[in-house]
């Protein structure tokens, strides 16, 4: 039996993408969660075979939800379900850990065969993106160079913070204290050369890490 979790936050991509993969024999969707928190949560309590991730997910995007899914529960096969058609966004997203990058276009006829190409250990990309254009890129743009200078911790509260949470919800969500926010916050609008919150948002967005 190939255990899948699915992680988006909305309610009826996800029933979608559990009737889809439950069509395969011996596939059983395991688990479900609305967030990327609850995913890595439930990864680490399930350890699934498979789990298919929407990127753009509310507390922590479904690139953070990977690497933290890597960590809790090594053998599991990210597979990264999105609407972002972007080969720079593909080779960050393989770099984290994923098996995989799947557009949500593409659903219908490749949601399957990409969940059975990661579960078996390969990597797959959508083919309008092409992997072979994936793995030869070398392009790196400032922002993401300065993305990987943020630790873990900061890049997770560079997205609640971007999220419209305040310093207070953010240290309940994370259970570290709204001093140790504060001086994270400090940190990442150093790092980042960054003076006001709206500046943060901007940022966050231009790189994904939140929704526009």
């Amino acid at each position: 039996m190939v255990e899948i979790l699915v992680a988006d936050d909305h309610e009826v991509m996800r029933q979608g993408m559990k009737g889809l993969l439950e069509m395969e024999q011996e596939w059983h969707v395991c688990a479900q969660a609305s967030d990327g928190r609850e995913a890595v949560a439930l990864a680490a309590r399930v350890s699934p075979n498979v789990a298919v991730l929407d990127l753009s997910m509310p507390e922590l995007n479904g690139l953070e939800a990977t690497r933290q899914i890597m960590k809790v529960s090594p053998s599991t096969k990210v597979l990264i379900f999105t609407v972002h058609d972007s080969e720079h966004l593909a080779r960050e997203v393989l770099e984290s850990g994923a098996h995989g990058y799947v557009l949500k276009t593409d659903a219908a006829t490749h949601l399957v065969s990409a969940v059975k190409a990661v579960e078996a250990g390969s990597h797959y990309v959508s083919a309008r993106l092409s992997l072979a254009r994936v793995d030869s890129s070398r392009t790196r743009s400032g922002s993401r160079a300065q993305r990987s200078t943020l630790t873990e911790r900061e890049r997770e509260i560079t997205q609640l913070l971007a999220e419209g949470k305040s310093n207070w919800c953010a240290a309940t969500i994370l259970g570290i204290s709204v001093k140790t926010v504060e001086t994270h916050r400090a940190k990442i609008m150093h790092k980042l050369g960054l003076e006001s919150i709206v500046e943060l948002v901007h940022y966050a967005v231009r790189n994904q890490i939140v929704a526009p």
